[in-house]
């Protein structure tokens, strides 16, 4: 301990107070602790440079004796060093962040004064107080059971199911064998040949290198050569996957090693080989999903001798519910699997909102065209701009002119070719959307005001954004910038952009009656955004009329069979280049449980393309 020896002497009649040693006593004081903290600086930053020691620089065998914990971040603090002359200790407060998990010790340093200057006594028990020669530092993960995703009444969507692991066995093979063999194995499971021979050549001896992963039934169809490769192994396994590959993949994302970028990122929640998720969902909700990794730390010398620091049991991760129906979604993904162009089906329930069914078909291309696609919806938006006529005076029963042709600032708009002609004329309102005339939607265009289309899409739930905990596109009605724009806008086309799930929205507030929210995970709650001028029961029930005379007098005439009342809309939009012009189908329709979008990126019309995929899923 620092003693300060105090004199008095008399001289004369006055008193002189000697402190011979308190200087540099007290200058003794600071620069242990300055040395200190340094130390604690340099073992938190993991880099011992700018500490003094005594002997040899620690810093190889500081890096050897943390080990496996060289990627954990640490946080060490010192305390103020107790003095006793040219000797001295400083007790040191570690935190370890390991994966989540906080490990809390102390330990002590020696301090030793050579000259006049301080210096750190090293010894393998500055890391840890326990720790002896020759021991060093190794991490076992523990890890947790990862979260499902489940759908209502928690059925199984994303569960561990069975895979086989297919690669190379290098145990037994020589070099020369190992490279044959790998590119053997490459040609038979139809992967990138030169990739797997890389990826063999940078492993150990006695390494298994995966080539492939089957699920367990697709595993039964193996070609039988694959096994009469030398090394070639099957080993079976289990890994968290959807009912089918398909099964709402865009959506869902996927599950795999993390990489080195998201090892980065994860700040050491994350480790070489760790399983996480890498894209949608299972990206998004990892942490939920994962769990936290409980460790064992380990004290080890050679082989046999390991001894326990510090351990904390994983916690598994939380299940992620969803509103996903399997069967339906299953059924609109067979639906779709013949459709060459991108393609989706949303299905949502009008009463909740609850999305059922989001596919995207198989020319999407791993694209999430179900929840996200941009596309100008064609006459499938009459629903919107209906309800903004409705809204100027416009009734059912109005009678509007639905000419062949129509002129607008020199832009000529027309019907679609195979209008019926028996319906062109001045003709009710009502007609004109069953039949879906252009022309008349176009000719009542100066009814409306620059905000009356956006206003009434909002009441329909397109065009204002809400976070749902996904991806989704909720579409876009922007002013027009002219009055051909405007005249293309009445139709769904211009600047209009939605996708299938805000299209099916529209479909569910017009049976519902209300604007409806979309949802599709159950624990996410999400404040609704509401219209500025809401849908009146009155205008949802003239809405419905108009979408159930589309089934009875109109274009979707071949729905009249779909048991129930099913109200739909039609639609067809022109894009991109060429004579004539490729065109968007779409078509929209609900019942009483189901609320539908039904999109093909490139077809004939919306009746005759998305229509019989429509009617495949209501039947």
């Amino acid at each position: 301990m620092i003693r300060v020896m105090r004199t008095l002497a008399v001289l004369g009649s006055s008193l002189l107070l000697l402190v011979p040693t308190a200087c540099s006593q007290g200058g003794d004081e600071d620069d242990a602790q300055s040395v200190a903290d340094a130390l604690a600086a340099g073992l938190s930053a993991k880099k011992l440079d700018d500490v003094p020691f005594t002997g040899a620089d620690p810093a190889d065998e500081f890096t050897e004796t943390i080990g496996e914990l060289d990627w954990a971040p640490v946080k060490v603090s010192a305390a103020d060093p107790e003095v006793d002359g040219d000797r001295g200790t400083v007790s040191l407060t570690w935190k370890w962040d390991v994966k989540g998990n906080e490990w809390t010790y102390r330990s002590k340093a020696a301090l030793a004064k050579e000259g006049d200057d301080w210096k750190v006594v090293w010894t393998p028990s500055v890391v840890e107080p326990s720790l002896k020669d020759g021991e060093v530092i190794e991490v076992d993960t523990l890890h947790p059971e990862r979260g499902a995703i489940v759908g209502p009444h928690n059925t199984p969507i994303v569960v561990r199911r069975d895979v086989v692991k297919l690669g190379l066995d290098k145990s037994t093979l020589t070099r020369k064998q190992e490279l044959v063999s790998a590119r053997a194995i490459a040609k038979v499971l139809d992967i990138d040949g030169a990739a797997f021979v890389k990826r063999v050549k940078a492993t150990g001896e006695k390494a298994f290198v995966e080539a492939l992963v089957l699920r367990k039934e697709d595993a039964a169809n193996l070609p039988p050569t694959y096994g009469e490769n030398k090394g070639a192994v099957a080993i079976p396994a289990t890994l968290p996957l959807a009912p089918t590959k398909e099964f709402a993949a865009p959506i869902l994302g996927s599950v795999g090693e993390a990489t080195a970028e998201l090892i980065k990122k994860s700040e050491g929640r994350l480790s070489a080989g760790d399983l996480t998720g890498l894209s949608g969902l299972q990206g998004r909700y990892d942490e939920q999903l994962a769990g936290t990794s409980g460790i064992q730390i380990e004290a080890v010398k050679g082989k046999g001798t390991e001894r326990e620091l510090f351990a904390t049991e994983p916690v598994n991760g939380d299940d992620l519910r969803l509103t996903l129906d399997n069967d339906l979604q299953l059924k609109a993904e067979q639906i779709l699997s013949a459709t060459k162009p991108a393609s989706a089906i949303v299905a949502l329930d009008p009463k909740t909102g609850n999305i059922l069914a989001a596919a995207s078909g198989p020319g999407s291309k791993g694209i999430n065209t179900a929840t996200y696609g941009q596309y100008a919806p064609g006459s499938t938006f009459k629903v919107v701009t209906a309800l903004a006529l409705l809204r100027k005076g416009l009734t059912p029963d109005s009678t509007v002119p639905c000419t062949a042709t129509l002129s607008v600032d020199g832009k000529a708009f027309k019907n679609y070719d195979d209008y019926p002609s028996s319906h062109v004329g001045d003709i009710p309102f009502r007609d004109a959307f069953a039949q879906s005339c252009n022309t008349a939607f176009i000719a009542e265009r100066e009814r409306l005001g620059k905000d009356d289309l956006a206003e009434a899409a909002a009441a329909l739930g397109l065009g204002v954004d809400h976070d749902l905990g996904f991806p989704a596109y909720f579409g876009q009605v922007p002013e027009a910038a002219s009055e051909t724009e405007k005249a293309a806008d009445q139709i769904g086309q211009g600047k209009v952009l939605a996708s299938p799930m805000a299209m099916a929205t529209v479909a569910a507030s017009v049976r519902s009656g209300h604007t409806v929210l979309p949802r599709l995970i159950k624990d996410h709650d999400v404040d609704q955004v509401e219209p500025d001028v809401p849908l009146t029961s009155k205008e949802a029930g003239q809405l419905r009329a108009l979408m159930r005379g589309v089934v009875t007098d109109g274009s979707g005439s071949f729905l009249a069979g779909v048991p129930g009342e099913v109200m739909a809309k039609t639609g067809t939009a022109e894009y991109g280049t060429g004579t004539p012009l490729p065109t968007h189908t779409w078509m929209i329709a609900s019942t009483d449980k189901l609320a539908v979008a039904v999109f093909v990126e490139t077809g004939q019309s919306g009746s005759a393309t998305a229509g019989p995929l429509l009617e495949r899923l209501l039947g």
